[in-house]
């Protein structure tokens, strides 16, 4: 089972680069849906100080519609929205939910996922609790991070070192 983060059209560089370290750190598939709101180019991962993005499994889709011809029978589809009314903690990310991978959308920075397609279906969408009163969204690179780990503390970090010692331990 993989966890795929998918970013809608994101508009942010910065964010974009702090969930491309996050699926690396996590062996998470990242998902780019066009357009991007900047540039990808080697030459500006470079300039970035990106130095994890050889570790980004990455893959760039030109729309959302062909995003979704990429899913598979057996895959399970999230749609990450303030909108939604189950919660992210809701649905079994585990093994046991069933064969097929898990993909978490993620909205646009500044208008999220589109309307009709989030209205067409409602029944995937969850959503991370918030006080709506004080603030219109959480951070998408924190949000993406908050889902993420839920889903591999659901299947216990599986491939991921839960312990790691370094050379220059600070607790030893």
């Amino acid at each position: 089972m993989t966890n795929h983060i998918v970013l809608f059209e994101p508009v942010m560089p910065a964010n974009t680069g702090n969930i491309a370290r996050t699926a690396a750190g996590t062996n998470a598939v990242l998902h780019l849906i066009e357009p991007l709101g900047f540039d990808i180019s080697d030459k500006a991962v470079k300039r970035a100080g990106l130095d994890y993005w050889d570790h980004v499994n990455l893959e760039t889709h030109p729309s959302l519609p062909d995003f979704l011809e990429t899913l598979g029978d057996n895959d399970h589809l999230y749609l990450v929205s303030k909108f939604a009314n189950q919660d992210y903690t809701d649905p079994d990310y585990s093994e046991k939910a069933g064969a097929g991978d898990n993909y978490f959308l993620f909205g646009k920075e500044t208008t999220g996922l589109p309307e009709v397609f989030m209205r067409q279906n409602p029944e995937k969408a969850i959503r991370i609790p918030q006080n709506d009163k004080n603030i219109r969204s959480l951070n998408l690179s924190n949000t993406v991070a908050i889902v993420l780990f839920e889903a591999l503390r659901q299947q216990d970090f599986a491939q991921l070192d839960k312990i790691h010692t370094y050379e220059q331990d600070k607790l030893k």
